[in-house]
């Protein structure tokens, strides 16, 4: 399986991402450079965390605006994967390709920490190979985490079975109905604050964020 692993100005979590991607049997994984126009040829397109554009304006905002966005938008409209981690699910969000928003954190702190997710769904692409209620740990780092939808968006999260997992034990950052992340309605686009590439070598304390990885090459 080969993974497209975008890059814009800003991004700080791309080469994390690879090494981790690479340390599955079978997986290849490039860079790609926002002003890029295409993502053909890759099987899944993993949109990093970072400060994207230094997160002026809004957090990926600007990043949304990048030329390869367009491209990524078509393969999802294709069926294809997307994952977005951190500031990758804040431009999934600026690109309409999820619903609802990532704001400042309750107590305007940036936050770095490991946390614990609890799996809701294992009727997913991205969770498939974990275990119904299972606890990862997996770190954060953020200062714009904060989950925010209007009621019916959050009925229609809940009704669709799209709230792939949540903050177990405490809300770090005051994500409504402790949401860490959400998928589309789909079920192939994925975004979620906590970091799984962080989580993929006993030497980062955790491996945990492997299953993620798993479930989608499975």
């Amino acid at each position: 399986m080969k993974f497209a692993v975008l890059q814009f100005p800003g991004s700080n979590c791309d080469q994390d991402c690879l090494l981790a991607l690479r340390s599955f049997e079978g997986v290849t994984a490039e860079y790609v450079w926002h002003k890029n126009t295409s993502v053909a040829g890759f099987d899944a397109v993993i949109v990093p965390g970072g400060f994207s554009y230094g997160d002026y304006l809004r957090c990926g905002a600007i990043a949304s605006l990048s030329p390869i966005m367009g491209a990524v938008k078509e393969f999802a409209t294709n069926g294809g994967p997307v994952l977005g981690v951190c500031n990758g699910f804040q431009i999934l969000c600026e690109s309409g390709l999820l619903p609802g928003a990532l704001v400042r954190n309750r107590d305007m702190h940036f936050l770095c920490e490991h946390v614990d997710l609890r799996v809701e769904t294992t009727d997913s692409r991205f969770t498939k190979n974990a275990a119904a209620g299972a606890i990862l740990n997996i770190p954060i780092a953020h200062g714009e985490g904060c989950y925010v939808a209007d009621e019916a968006t959050l009925a229609e999260l809940q009704a669709n079975d799209q709230i792939l997992v949540r903050y177990a034990g405490s809300n770090p950052n005051g994500s409504v109905d402790n949401i860490a992340g959400i998928r589309n309605r789909s079920g192939n686009v994925f975004g979620l604050m906590p970091h799984p590439e962080r989580a993929c070598d006993p030497a980062l304390g955790s491996t945990d964020g492997r299953v993620i990885f798993e479930s989608l090459l499975s």
